[in-house]
């Protein structure tokens, strides 16, 4: 499918319609009726439109708890006929979807490790053939594979399906991270400009995996990347939450972060500073990566030392650090990068390797 007909195509009404930014939230499980209603009687509803809660729970382990099931769905019913708030849940097969429809949810979207799945996605599919005023949004995949991400909303729109939009909600890393998923803002970017009028909205809760990073992520998505709106997972009790307690934040201090967010008045909204600042933070993101990497290089280069007294191995391997720095000479030269530079980086890595090695 040609990018600019489904780039032409999509129907913005759902969102443009609502207050900019749309904020999605909700406990990540629905529990009991009671937890559902709690949460969202304290929502704020002139910030909140559109109230979320995971009613099927795809686990990497069998055994931990997978979601109350159907059930949920007539609680989602009873919010949105007690408050006036649209719903939305997660589904992962056609049955799912078949009922999520019969007790009117007004958002379905396909989360990360669906989209992963062209199989389950071309499933969910054909089984909206015909739902055309649904709301579909698509998780990004867990790892960053944009033509993937990409797929799915072809697929879906291949259907009919033309109220689209996707979720941003980070990339799987394989090395440690201050992140539970890593933002990799970059692909945001590439996205926008394949896409430019599909709907993005953020998912602060799942990239940070934690309490204290999401009013931060949140910024950056609203202020520097213009995303449509925000998911951020609530709980009327987030400390006993039976999934994802450590990132779910009450309704109050949902309404706390808000507030901060959209009337902060600490952002230039001049076109030029807004793309220098971008850019800004896509370097932070690389910076920190390449600090993270060069941490587990030097716990390698400790291990290494202790090998090397344990069976008597000189520190300095000449012929080692000769290979070394030659491949990556060679790859910095394929990539773009100077000699020197690269030659000067590895030295100081050596250099600091030896001295780790020493003790």
């Amino acid at each position: 499918m040609e990018k600019n007909i489904l780039n032409n195509s999509i129907d913005r009404s759902w969102i443009e319609k609502l207050d900019n930014p749309l904020v999605i939230s909700g406990p990540c499980s629905a529990e009991s009726e009671k937890q559902i209603k709690e949460t969202a009687i304290r929502m704020d509803t002139s910030y909140v439109k559109v109230f979320r809660a995971g009613i099927w729970k795809p686990r990497t382990k069998p055994n931990n708890f997978e979601g109350i099931g159907k059930v949920g769905l007539q609680w989602l019913k009873n919010v949105k006929k007690n408050t006036g708030l649209m719903v939305a849940t997660e589904v992962a097969n056609a049955e799912h979807v078949k009922l999520a429809l019969s007790f009117d949810i007004d958002i379905l979207w396909i989360g990360a490790r669906s989209t992963a799945s062209p199989f389950t996605v071309q499933e969910i599919a054909d089984s909206l053939k015909g739902k055309e005023d649904k709301i579909i949004l698509v998780k990004n995949p867990i790892h960053p594979d944009l033509e993937l991400w990409i797929g799915a909303l072809e697929r879906l729109f291949s259907k009919g399906v033309k109220k689209l939009g996707v979720i941003h909600r980070g990339f799987y890393t394989y090395k440690t991270s201050k992140y539970r998923n890593q933002p990799n803002w970059n692909i945001l970017l590439n996205f926008r400009s394949i896409l430019p009028r599909i709907p993005i909205i953020c998912d602060p809760s799942h990239i940070c995996g934690n309490k204290k990073g999401i009013l931060e992520i949140s910024k950056i998505a609203f202020h520097f990347f213009r995303c449509d709106g925000l998911m951020i997972e609530s709980h009327c009790d987030p400390d006993h939450a039976w999934s994802d307690a450590q990132q779910q934040i009450t309704p109050e201090k949902l309404l706390e972060m808000l507030k901060k967010l959209i009337y902060s008045n600490n952002y230039n909204d001049e076109k030029s500073q807004n793309q220098l600042d971008s850019l800004r933070i896509l370097i932070d993101e690389i910076d920190e990566n390449i600090i993270t990497l060069l941490a587990e290089r030097m716990k390698i280069s400790k291990k290494l030392g202790i090998l090397k007294k344990k069976y008597n191995i000189a520190l300095l391997q000449k012929n080692r650090w000769e290979y070394i720095l030659n491949k990556s000479i060679k790859l910095g030269k394929e990539l773009g990068v100077s000699e020197e530079i690269i030659e000067e980086i590895f030295k100081i890595f050596h250099k600091e390797s030896i001295n780790i090695q020493k003790y």
